[in-house]
């Protein structure tokens, strides 16, 4: 009998890391979803948090700030499923090519970028959709694309663009993605390890901990990969066909031009609020997760 359980429970320790993942990204969606679209519509130059949000609930209704929530549920059902599950198995590789021992932080960041290009590919399509389902009400009504949900969107996308189109702005996003995961897990590792083996502070305490310089690493690093990345996806032809920007260089060109280098940075502090708590939530929903699965024997 031994023999014959012995394959699942293998299977299920390789597939584990990303069913966990992509579990503990979908909840902090649930609830940092309203600040994200917040986020949003600030890059797209409708004013201040404070203003857009006021405008917002005035205008379209508490349910606009959870416009686009299924394509973002899709997106981490995607995107971080692959990330946070490559990454524990990239550096569980690691570890043992390493005979057990402490990764450098360097190591750390190379997984973290490497896990962030393989999450990002993978969660491009949902990405494009949930950008576009957020940028729609900033448009003139003749130009709305009026997506009902995640799905249409991406039927409509390979309906009138093709099949490619679900990975336009794909570039961007992967950088983007690569910058933030490098920040993001590379430090979370490496704050576990300071705060918990170093300083010697409690579990709970030093995921709350590590989950705070996270955020902190992957809001500083990723915010101008956002911005170009935003800028790419919601961009629409003018009456000759031709679009604003004609690549991601394009546009940093053009930004920069126009507004210097902290115009890469436009909404930096409701970036900060929504990418921080998100990643602190991911990882202490991913913490309990596991704690669960470990009194249920999983």
């Amino acid at each position: 009998m031994a023999d014959h359980k012995n394959p699942p429970v293998g299977i299920w320790q390789n597939v584990k890391p990303f069913i966990n993942g992509g579990a503990s990204g979908m909840l902090a969606t649930c609830v940092i979803q309203p600040i994200d679209m917040i986020k949003v519509r600030i890059q797209l130059g409708q004013g201040s948090g404070i203003h857009v949000a006021r405008s917002m609930l005035r205008e379209e209704g508490l349910g606009a700030f959870y416009k686009g929530l299924s394509a973002g549920l899709l997106r981490q059902a995607t995107y971080t499923t692959a990330r946070l599950g490559s990454f524990k198995i990239l550096t569980n590789k690691a570890i043992e090519a390493n005979d057990g021992k402490p990764l450098p932080l360097y190591q750390k960041a190379l997984c973290g970028l490497t896990a962030g290009a393989i999450g990002a590919s993978v969660g491009s399509p949902a990405d494009l959709a949930l950008i576009r389902m957020q940028a729609d009400y900033t448009l003139p009504q003749t130009q709305r694309r009026n997506y009902k949900n995640a799905f249409h969107a991406l039927t409509r996308i390979v309906t009138d663009e093709g099949v490619l189109a679900l990975w336009k702005g794909a570039g961007p996003t992967v950088v983007r993605a690569m910058a933030l995961n490098m920040g993001m897990l590379a430090s979370y590792d490496q704050s576990v390890e300071l705060f918990r083996d170093t300083i010697g502070l409690s579990e709970a305490s030093t995921v709350v901990g590590a989950s705070a310089v996270s955020g902190f690493f992957a809001a500083a690093c990723s915010l101008p990969f956002d911005y170009v990345k935003t800028q790419i996806q919601k961009m629409q032809p003018d009456a000759h066909g031709n679009y604003p920007y004609s690549g991601s260089l394009d546009c940093v060109v053009k930004t920069l031009k126009a507004g210097g280098p902290f115009k890469l940075y436009t909404g930096f502090p409701v970036y900060c609020i929504r990418i921080a708590p998100h990643v602190m939530m991911t990882w202490i929903f991913l913490n309990q997760i596991q704690k669960v699965q470990e009194k249920i024997g999983l």
